[in-house]
């Protein structure tokens, strides 16, 4: 089914929007991809294993860093290659308040970060907030994603914490219309 770009969000012509059950399917380069909501204990093991290898082995973090215990209340979201069901892309979406929710762990392979995986996560973070009545979203962002993140309509509130001790992180929000 043909694939329609609508205010930053991809449709299939249908109309169905994405992240439905099964997901929707696209593509990226040389790969066919789906956004899903993780549900397989194989589907977490791929997602928490992203996570762990873009966010915390680089700075020599341990195995379980990757995780906190908001986990079994977030929502995630997935990016996965439909040929070999590998994670390319993903985050979660956590509800601090009735109005307000947070992005987290937000994650891209290398290897397919600038491609729009990225964003995709966003838009479909921002869909499950706008759908559960949000209309706020925040998150902290490292240095290197201030500009992908202005990008997707995030604003700097202010400079914020020092994660290990060396990776500036900075309070963003948007706006949800």
């Amino acid at each position: 089914m043909p694939l329609v770009l609508s205010m930053g969000r991809m449709y299939c012509q249908s109309g169905a929007e994405p992240c439905k059950k099964g997901g929707l399917s696209f593509i990226c380069g040389e790969n066919s991809v789906k956004i899903i909501e993780p549900t397989t204990s194989e589907e977490f093991k791929k997602y928490y294993n992203l996570r762990y290898e873009i966010l915390r082995k680089p700075w020599g973090q341990p195995k379980g860093s990757e995780r906190d215990d908001g986990e079994d209340m977030s929502n995630h979201r997935m990016i996965i290659d439909e040929k070999t069901g590998n994670a390319l892309a993903v985050g979660r979406l956590q509800f601090n308040s009735e109005d307000e929710a947070q992005i987290r762990y937000m994650a891209v392979a290398d290897e397919f970060q600038g491609q729009g995986l990225g964003s995709q996560i966003i838009s479909a973070l921002e869909d499950v907030a706008w759908e559960k009545g949000s209309r706020k979203i925040i998150l902290q962002s490292r240095k290197n994603a201030l500009q992908f993140y202005k990008n997707n309509g995030y604003k700097i509130v202010k400079k914020t914490h020092l994660l290990f001790g060396e990776i500036q992180h900075w309070l963003m929000k948007k706006e949800l219309e």
